[in-house]
Formats: C-alpha cells, sequence, structure tokens
C-alpha cells in the first residue's frame, strides 16, 4: 500500500521559503506606498522578474509539479506579503492559463513571452471576459466576434469589465461569442497583440481593495486580429460549434475553462491574506495588555484566535485537494474547484474581519495592516465566481439537477 503523506517535499519547501523571503523583504515594505498610491508596482514587478518569481519558466515549473501543490504554495506566500501586489505579479498568469489552456504549441510560442516582456523591461497580460451585463451570468456575453474570410481576421466589438491589467497589458486575451444562440458553448477565446487599433481602456477603475493591482474596463471598437489570433485555431472551433449545434456534449468554454484551471490558485492567494491577518492578530494579542495581563488569556480573545487558526487550516486542505485533483486530471464531482476557492474566501473575509475586531481601535487605523487586509479580502468572494455562483456549481454537481 502506498504512503501517504501530507509532508512537503524538499523542493516544495524550498519553494514556500524562497517566495516567502520575497514577500518578507520586498513586497511588505512596499504594501502600504503602493496601496496609497493605487498605482502598479513596477519596479517590484521587475525586482520579481530579476529574482525568477515572474515569467513563464516559474509557472511552467510550478504547474509540472505532479502534486499540483507548488503554485497554491507560492501564491499564499507571496499574497502573505500584499495581496494588491501579488496581484500585480500573479495577475498575467490567468492570461496565459487561457493561452496554455486553449491554445496550440505554436500560440504558446509566440504569445507566452510577449506576456511577460522581459527582465528589463516587464510586461503584463490581461485575460478580459466579464461585461457589464454578462458577470456571473457568462452565456450572457456581449462581445462578438466575426471572421472576415477575404482578409482572414476576426473583428471583435464589445466591452470587458473589471479588466486586471485592462489597457496597459502587452498582450490581452479576449473571451468573444461567434455563435450568439449557442450562449457559452459559442464563446471562443482571442489574443490581441499588443498596440491592435481599437483596443481603449479610457480610465482606471478605483477599488475598495487590491489597489497596487491595475483594473479597467477595455473598450473593442472594430478590433481586427490575424486569424492565428483564435486561440485553438479554427478547425477545433468550427468542430466544437458543430458539437454544439448538434446537441452532443461540448468540449469545454473559454472562460470557464480558465476559471476551472485558476479557482484553487486564487483560494490560495486568499489564504495568504488571512494567514496574514491571523499571525498579525496573534502577536498583538499576545503583547497587548490589558487590565495587567495579555489580552490573549482572555478566552474570548483565544478562542477566536482558534478559530480562526483552524479555518485557515481546514480552507487549506481543500485548496490542496482541488489542486492535487486538477493536476492529475481527476474530475470535480462535487465542485471541488469551487468548494475550495468559496471556503478560503469566505475564511479570509471572516479572519480579517476578527483581526480588526481583535486590534480594536487600532485595528482600525492605517497604522496596522489589518485594516488593508480586510479591505483586499472583500474580493476574494467576489471574483473570478462570486459564492454564489460557487455554491451553484456545487448543488449542480451533487445533485446532478440544473438548479438555478
Amino acid at each position: 500500500m502506498a504512503e501517504f503523506s501530507l509532508d512537503l517535499n524538499e523542493e516544495q519547501r524550498d519553494l514556500r521559503d524562497w517566495v516567502h523571503g520575497f514577500a518578507a523583504e520586498v513586497v511588505r515594505p512596499a504594501a502600504a506606498e503602493w496601496d496609497e498610491r493605487e498605482d502598479t508596482p513596477w519596479p517590484v514587478i521587475q525586482e520579481a522578474a530579476k529574482v525568477g518569481l515572474y515569467g513563464f519558466e516559474f509557472l511552467a515549473t510550478c504547474w509540472a509539479d505532479p502534486t499540483g501543490l507548488s503554485l497554491p504554495i507560492a501564491s499564499e506566500e507571496l499574497f502573505w506579503g500584499d495581496a494588491g501586489i501579488g496581484l500585480s505579479i500573479f495577475g498575467t498568469s490567468l492570461a496565459v492559463a487561457a493561452i496554455y489552456g486553449a491554445g496550440t504549441p505554436d500560440q504558446m510560442v509566440e504569445w507566452v513571452p510577449q506576456c511577460f516582456g522581459d527582465v528589463d523591461s516587464p510586461a503584463v497580460a490581461a485575460f478580459c471576459t466579464s461585461e457589464p451585463e454578462a458577470g456571473s451570468d457568462v452565456g450572457a456575453m456581449r462581445t462578438r466576434a466575426v471572421y472576415d474570410e477575404a482578409t482572414d481576421e476576426w473583428v471583435l466589438n464589445g466591452q470587458k469589465a473589471y479588466a486586471t491589467n485592462g489597457g496597459i497589458a502587452g498582450v490581452h486575451v479576449v473571451t468573444a461569442s461567434v455563435d450568439p444562440t449557442l450562449g457559452s458553448r459559442g464563446q471562443a477565446a482571442f489574443v490581441v497583440p499588443p498596440g491592435t487599433p481599437g483596443l481603449a481602456a479610457t480610465r482606471k477603475l478605483r477599488k475598495l481593495g487590491l489597489r497596487a493591482s491595475h483594473t479597467a474596463d477595455v473598450f473593442l471598437d472594430w478590433v481586427r486580429v490575424p486569424g492565428r489570433c483564435l486561440l485553438g485555431g479554427r478547425d477545433a472551433l468550427l468542430e466544437r460549434l458543430d458539437r454544439a449545434r448538434s446537441g452532443r456534449r461540448a468540449t469545454g468554454q473559454a472562460a470557464m475553462r480558465t476559471f476551472e484551471l485558476s479557482r484553487p490558485t486564487v483560494g490560495a492567494q486568499a489564504l495568504g491574506v488571512a494567514r496574514a491577518a491571523y499571525e498579525y492578530a496573534l502577536d498583538y494579542a499576545k503583547d497587548r495588555v490589558q487590565f495587567g495581563r495579555p489580552i490573549i488569556e482572555n478566552q474570548a480573545v483565544a478562542f477566536a484566535l482558534a478559530d480562526m487558526r483552524m479555518e485557515i487550516d481546514a480552507a487549506r486542505l481543500l485548496v490542496w485537494r482541488a489542486s492535487w485533483m486538477g493536476r492529475n486530471n481527476r474530475p470535480f464531482t462535487a465542485g471541488e474547484g469551487s468548494m475550495s476557492k468559496l471556503k478560503a474566501g469566505e475564511v479570509a473575509v471572516s479572519v480579517t474581519e476578527k483581526a480588526v475586531q481583535l486590534l480594536g481601535g487600532a485595528g482600525f487605523l492605517r497604522d496596522h495592516p489589518v485594516e488593508r487586509w480586510y479591505r483586499d479580502a472583500k474580493i476574494y468572494t467576489i471574483f473570478e465566481g462570486t459564492s454564489e455562483i460557487q455554491r451553484l456549481v456545487i448543488s449542480r454537481a451533487i445533485s446532478g439537477m440544473q438548479i438555478r
């Protein structure tokens, strides 16, 4: 019988310690400044590129881990440093995951390096799928892509909302409907190369949290891209559309395939935020003296911290399970990917709220980072599928019914 162990191997421990060191020495000292500036921390991204933390080689090494744990381990440690800066560094990976998941080998070779730029001049990439009227309801997508046979080009028109790195990215990966009658099954993903006319982001969105990460609405006005920019190629798209029209099971859908790959990793990001708040509150409770003794000696405080630690550890197990299942092609028969993101996101919100409460008035001040972690945590119950959508995915999986 094979031995079962939850111990990390040597490579995973080294990765954890390396990323944690970068987060502690580079990210955390810069976090408050870039949160206040609400600007992309290009110097930190460049430093990450110099040490090998930003680039496809790093992602490929993590994806190659047969346990599937390397990327969530690295994500938790980086986002323990700061979620806004962490997303500025890892936000590009969502576009890369879309290319990696749906693209051909030639497309990966052509576009993935352009997503990152180089060490001296790093670039970022954007994955654009949400729309003003199509957030959780991806089937309501209005952005259209029409094929022009005369020029072998696709023409894209529409608007994307809440795009991480939207407008400042070199490469934009855009999902669009090629056959609106098929809903989400009639969608495809396209690479919009750097400098393509017609793509614009008129304003940066100002947010509650993740302020060091750039977010914008992206407008596509008669954007023309070469035929080779359709991820997966036209033959594969036509075959998939034919299957959908004939009522056969579709092989996948552009946006949801990317989200399935990323949800456990997003859960790991939330864990990093939660763990940062828990550790800070624990240290504060040991040092803060009230009524002649440290406040951690009060049961109300000690029990709150015990619950915080328990929930973080429970969420991590769900994230690790889903990551292992995804890497080893185990089907999510009970919505395990959604479980991991749902639990971790809600734990991040509850733990950071408790941390603010335990610090009392100090927790409400910018002098302490818990207020920033509290603001950052909320997004994890919203983006890449709200908590309600995750529950819908899980309920459909366990019931086999089309819950609405």
